[in-house]
């Protein structure tokens, strides 16, 4: 974000911060969605704070920029049937909001037990020597990670998709984010992108897995996971 807010302000564009998984994350001290013009969150259930359906939110400090998404979310009127632009049908229903309520005073929690559970499974996956094999996440010391995600990284030679069946066959749920890099999205063909003009992106893709993090996921079940993986590198 540093680079990318050092060369918006160099070129005068505007920064649109998609923080939709970042909840509560920081860094130096900066809040995740507080960094550009406009934050965006997402609160899907599967998220850090999830509603009971599809709900979202936007931040802005810019008192001109917040009243014309209030406008964009209701087909961009101002009163009932008169519309000064093309919008949105897109409320936060008051449902969503009443869970939503009740949840957050408990989001600062859960975002330390998944801090907790992070630091668990990176401390069993080196005293299992598994490091030879498997890349934890990495944890900046001036950042506040909340770890949507616990992403490992499993490089050549080893085989991610063995592991995965691997762990499928002992009662493990994983999941690969994101397998497919933007540039190689189909509905990004236009821009005339192709295989290696983005290797980072490309091996990520490849290389990344996330193991199974929730509040509530216990030690046995954690230490069950890596022995698991331990079990299939050995």
């Amino acid at each position: 974000m540093e680079v990318i807010l050092e060369i918006a302000a160099r070129r005068g564009l505007h920064v649109i911060e998609d923080a939709a998984q970042a909840i509560g994350a920081q860094d130096r001290g900066r809040q995740a969605g507080s960094l550009g013009e406009v934050g965006c969150f997402s609160f899907y259930p599967t998220k850090n704070l999830g509603a009971a359906g599809e709900a979202g939110l936007l931040t802005t400090n810019d008192a001109t920029l917040a009243e014309r998404l209030r406008r964009l979310r209701v087909h961009g009127g101002e009163t009932e049937y008169h519309h000064r632009e093309i919008g949105f049908n897109s409320r936060l229903d008051t449902l969503q909001a009443a869970v939503l309520r009740v949840k957050l005073p408990h989001l600062d929690g859960w975002s330390q037990s998944r801090r907790d559970r992070a630091a668990l499974y990176t401390r069993l996956i080196t005293e299992a020597g598994l490091n030879e094999f498997v890349t934890p996440p990495h944890v900046r010391p001036d950042a506040r990670h909340i770890f949507h995600q616990y992403v490992i990284r499993i490089p050549p030679p080893a085989s991610r998709d063995a592991l995965i069946e691997h762990l499928k066959t002992h009662g493990v749920g994983t999941k690969i984010y994101y397998p497919v890099p933007l540039h190689l999205q189909e509905c990004f063909r236009d821009l005339g992108y192709s295989e290696g003009d983005f290797p980072e992106s490309e091996s990520a893709a490849r290389e990344t897995l996330a193991l199974p993090l929730f509040p509530e996921l216990s030690e046995d079940q954690q230490q069950y996971v890596v022995e698991t993986v331990r079990r299939f590198f050995s």
